[in-house]
Parts: structure tokens; C-alpha cells; sequence
């Protein structure tokens, strides 16, 4: 709460805290099931075996949807640093990592199914958009909320989430 509200010394006095009493939260992951295996991913992961191939997918899909005039949103990264380590923070949430891996194994004709234990930020919402209508691919994401079901462009949720 204190950093959406920009209370950065209120919000590192919380972090601290938390970390005196060993409380940690949970990390966002992503699941995706491939060859009988499920692969999992957190932000910024690169314990996967196929990590460079992943990492290079991505910045493909990204690069593409940037010419087509994507602007990340940055708004939900709650941390006091400089858009540019925003934007470089968001781009690796785990469901972008999972997404890129999905149009890496699966058949075009395939939709690319991911489990999240969290809720789906706007930027990676709105990426998944614009990937699904990029790619010609259908791709679901099962968020703590609800099933997202993203094609040509557009979520089944109607943006309302």
C-alpha cells in the first residue's frame, strides 16, 4: 500500500520489518506443462535448461509488439528506481517467460496454457494481448481470479479483471 502510494520511506520501513521477523512473500510463478513435465517460472528465471533460447524468444515477441507501438506499463512495479529498471524488471514476469517457452514447444495449432498462482499484472495482461494477436496464437492464462483466454488480440475477460 505505501508504495502504490509513492510512501517509499514508509514502505522500506515494512520491507525491513518483515525481513526482522523472517516473513517473505510468495514469489509469482508460472506453470506450464510440456513432454509430461510441468516448468515452472519466477521473474528474471534462468535455472531452465533452454533459458537462452527462452530469454531470445522473448525479446523476438517483445521487439515485435513494440513495432506494432506497445508501451510498457509500469505503473504496478512498486519499487523507488528508474523507469528504464522498470521496464527491465517487468519484462521478465514469469508469465512472459512461460508464454515464450509455450510458442517455442507447442504446434502453432495449440493454445499455450499457464497456471499463475497470482494475479495477472496489466503489463503482462495487455503483452499476452497483443502476443496472442502477433503470433496468431491462443493462449490461457489461469490467474488466482480467473481463466484468461487471450486471441486476436483481445481477453476473454474484457479487460476486467
Amino acid at each position: 500500500m505505501y508504495s502504490a502510494a509513492g510512501l517509499w520511506r514508509d514502505a522500506s520501513k515494512v520491507r525491513a520489518l518483515m525481513k526482522d521477523k523472517g516473513l517473505v512473500r510468495n514469489p509469482g510463478c508460472s506453470f506450464i506443462e510440456h513432454g509430461n513435465k510441468i516448468h515452472r517460472f519466477v521473474v528474471g528465471d534462468q535455472s531452465h535448461p533452454d533459458s537462452d533460447k527462452i530469454y531470445t524468444k522473448l525479446e523476438e515477441v517483445i521487439g515485435k509488439i513494440r513495432e506494432a507501438g506497445f508501451v510498457s506499463e509500469t505503473e504496478c512495479v512498486l519499487h523507488d528506481v528508474e523507469e528504464a529498471v522498470k521496464e527491465d524488471m517487468i519484462s521478465k514476469h514469469s508469465e512472459k517467460l512461460a508464454i515464450a517457452f509455450g510458442l517455442l514447444v507447442t504446434n502453432a495449432d495449440m493454445p499455450i496454457i499457464i497456471t499463475k498462482n497470482l494475479r495477472i499484472c496489466g503489463d503482462c495482461h495487455s503483452t499476452a494481448k497483443l502476443i496472442s494477436l502477433i503470433e496468431k496464437r491462443s493462449i490461457i492464462i489461469r490467474d488466482s481470479k480467473r481463466f484468461h483466454h487471450f486471441a486476436n488480440g483481445i481477453c476473454s475477460c474484457g479487460d476486467y479483471w
